[in-house]
């Protein structure tokens, strides 16, 4: 039987947007706004902390520090010590409160990330591209809460996991342009909702069932091959890593619950036999003042 263990003592609202990097493991606690790398001995040391919902990040690639952000009602580049950098706001709504949501980088150096109202109003949400020129472009509407995009190693092919719905889609992705097809029904979940996925080197899918406190793999044709039960009742985030990408990292939220256990909002880990890559990074070619940014 697979066992997870809790990494360090801190209890995060709703974790999410964990990322194994060349800079090492990072995650975000959406709502309070913070960036945290996880040091040694599993603690968790705050990187940012912004006045506005953090969804998740991706490094920038030619950069120590810098990292490429969903937040807020957009996306902004991010360094510790200096206000955002902003790209663009697509959901500044005067008339509903819209956020970010998940979001990470697919293997070509483009920005994916997920939009969703506050309320989760059916249809509400969307996916952008963020391209490496910087242009920020709605490729997807009428998500209801979009979460775990999640590539293959080649990147032509993206999850996508509309989390009410119970449904995970997939598309396939032009490696060049970047413009998806009109994507297809990959798996559904029954109890629970499907959060953060990640895809491993065998192209399995790993996903998170928030609700159900479960961590399903499916293989690449769909069909689920494997249920976790994890110590928490809702795990959101995930990804592979660790010195060999067996380690499946797992962030897990407190929020709406009126008796949180003693794990709830912990990240969590534990060995897996398939390993994963790195996170891919964002690779911009625009510049600011002539030069590269950021």
């Amino acid at each position: 039987m697979v066992t997870s263990s809790p990494v360090g003592s801190e209890r995060l609202e709703l974790g999410e947007g964990v990322r194994w990097t060349e800079r090492g493991l990072v995650l975000t606690d959406i709502l309070t706004g913070r960036l945290f790398s996880a040091g040694p001995g599993g603690t968790l040391r705050e990187e940012v902390r912004l006045p506005f919902p953090l969804g998740a990040i991706a490094p920038v690639a030619g950069t120590r520090d810098t990292w490429i952000a969903a937040a807020d009602t957009g996306i902004c580049l991010l360094e510790p010590g200096r206000p955002p950098r902003w790209l663009s706001h697509p959901e500044q709504h005067p008339a509903r409160p819209f956020r970010m949501n998940d979001a990470a980088a697919d293997p070509a150096g483009r920005f994916w990330a997920g939009s969703m109202a506050y309320d989760a109003l059916p249809g509400g949400g969307a996916l952008f591209r963020v391209d490496r020129d910087g242009t920020v472009t709605r490729v997807l509407d009428g998500m209801s809460v979009p979460n775990g995009p999640a590539f293959t190693a080649d990147g032509r092919t993206l999850y996508l996991a509309d989390s009410p719905l119970g449904r995970i889609l997939r598309y396939r992705v032009d490696p060049r342009t970047g413009a998806l097809d009109g994507g297809e029904l990959f798996a559904t979940v029954d109890s629970g909702s499907p959060d953060g996925m990640v895809v491993d080197q065998g192209g399995g899918v790993w996903s998170a069932v928030w609700g159900a406190g479960e961590l399903h793999h499916y293989r690449a044709d769909g069909e689920l091959d494997d249920v976790v039960r994890a110590p928490v009742r809702q795990p959101a985030g995930l990804c592979l890593g660790g010195a060999d990408g067996r380690t499946l990292f797992v962030t897990s939220a407190r929020i709406g619950l009126a008796d949180p256990g003693p794990l709830d909002g912990a990240l969590l880990r534990l060995r897996v036999v398939v390993p994963g890559t790195p996170a891919c990074a964002f690779r911009p070619e625009f510049t600011e003042g002539g030069r590269s940014a950021p």
